[in-house]
């Protein structure tokens, strides 16, 4: 006698039904785990071209085709720089409280009513109003000004200030805007450079040279160094405005010149992407970077240049008691000759090496100790931040030839008998015009 035919239905469906159970709860956690694992926001990266543009646009290094303008370069990166201008508001004159002098000023105009304005230039890295540019140009700002290459302006404010990199992030409340694309391959000595922003507050201008070097260290400028050169004419004004590729790709933020006499001499540094990306993702990130940090005091290995064996290398010359150096062994008189396989040609490449590294990360040193090789692993810990020393109150110049002013007088104040003549003479002044004080 056959089944029902219900009764085989039955037993079809409980006997898939495990599987049917197997594949929902394996579709669950499938789900979960992505849910998980992606980010709550997604991380600011660097503008890059589409791999079909950039392709369309490189051309083969060994048989380069000839260029006769570099128009659609401009065009692309132009529309990405920005002009800069702050405000900073004057310090109150010391004789305002003298009444003869204070109506002195008021007939004649008030110091106080003027504020000190600089200029520089930027670059904007995102549609939604973040723009890069150099931290001395919004340095002590108390308005800053943004003006678009359509003519447009917008207010902006400081997202965050790198003194140490001399870079600072900016933001407009704009939607739309055009970012510049990062060149993601590294800049080669040799290759054509264009420098774009406002120089000497004529206008957006663009000058042209070639990369003269990379990896600049150790000129005293900023704190952790490493910059490209270029021949390309880059005056006041200029300050963290784009240093572009012919393809119109950013390759660095121009920030200070080697200048006599204040204006360009054919040697500019520019701030290499790599560092731009590094700091802007900190600052729009927390606001602040952090940096690894050794604890120790070191110099390069003297170099005899009369010898044909160089020495390379850094010396240990203090270690910080409780330091990360300390906690891993490091001595005084030790020699670090290369750090994750790296080699230390001198001081300032161990210390960019260690700065661009995060807090925590384990660096497996090489050391030379007293004539004998040995491995150190070093954890590393946050730069602790550095006391600000006020600078003296003085008027000089740039590198790239900004006005460096603080807000005072850098001339030295009238004494007490020029001031007195001086006074005896507005009176005078002011009983020939009639004018009352």
């Amino acid at each position: 006698m056959s089944e029902p035919r219900n009764t085989r239905k039955s037993s079809t469906m409980l006997k898939w039904l495990p599987w049917i159970l197997l594949l929902v709860v394996i579709a669950v956690f499938v789900w979960l785990f992505m849910t998980v694992t992606t980010p709550a926001q997604k991380a600011w990266e660097p503008p890059r071209n589409p791999p079909v543009e950039q392709q369309n646009t490189l051309t083969n290094a060994d048989t380069p085709e000839p260029i006769s303008s570099y128009h659609d370069a401009v065009a692309r990166a132009s529309q990405s720089v920005v002009n800069i201008y702050t405000t900073q508001a004057m310090a109150e004159h010391p004789y305002m409280n003298d009444p003869v002098l204070r109506r002195f000023f008021e007939y004649h105009g008030d110091p106080q009513s003027q504020g000190s304005t600089n200029l520089g230039s930027g670059v904007i890295v995102s549609a939604d109003g973040y723009i890069v540019t150099n931290a001395h140009v919004v340095e002590k700002a108390d308005e800053i000004t943004v003006a678009f290459s359509d003519g447009s302006k917008s207010r902006a404010t400081v997202v965050g200030s790198d003194p140490d990199s001399d870079l600072a992030v900016i933001k407009v409340d704009a939607t739309g805007l055009a970012p510049l694309a990062f060149r993601k391959a590294p800049i080669r000595v040799g290759d054509v450079a264009l420098a774009i922003g406002n120089p000497f507050g004529v206008g957006q201008t663009v000058t042209q040279g070639i990369i003269s070097a990379t990896g600049r260290t150790g000129l005293g400028v900023n704190k952790f160094e490493d910059f490209i050169q270029t021949d390309a004419a880059i005056n006041p004004g200029n300050s963290g405005g784009a240093l572009v590729d012919a393809n119109g790709e950013l390759v660095g933020i121009n920030t200070v010149i080697f200048s006599r006499s204040g204006g360009s001499m054919g040697i500019g540094f520019a701030i290499p992407t790599a560092l731009v990306e590094q700091v802007m993702n900190a600052l729009i990130k927390d606001g602040r970077v952090s940096r690894g940090w050794l604890g120790i005091e070191i110099q390069s290995q003297l170099r005899d240049p009369t010898q044909l064996e160089t020495s390379t290398g850094v010396e240990v010359l203090n270690v910080v008691p409780g330091g990360p150096a300390a906690k891993s062994g490091l001595q005084v008189g030790d020699i670090i000759l290369t750090i994750d396989g790296v080699e230390m040609t001198d001081a300032n490449t161990l210390i960019q090496y260690v700065a661009r590294k995060p807090p925590n990360t384990a660096l497996n040193a090489q050391i030379l100790r007293q004539g004998q090789n040995a491995q150190v692993e070093i954890v590393l810990e946050e730069r602790p931040v550095q006391e600000v020393v006020e600078a003296p109150t003085i008027m000089n110049e740039r590198m790239d030839g900004q006005s460096n002013y603080n807000g005072e007088s850098s001339r030295p104040m009238m004494s007490e008998a020029e001031r007195d003549r001086m006074r005896e003479e507005l009176l005078k002044l002011f009983e020939q015009d009639s004018i009352a004080p």
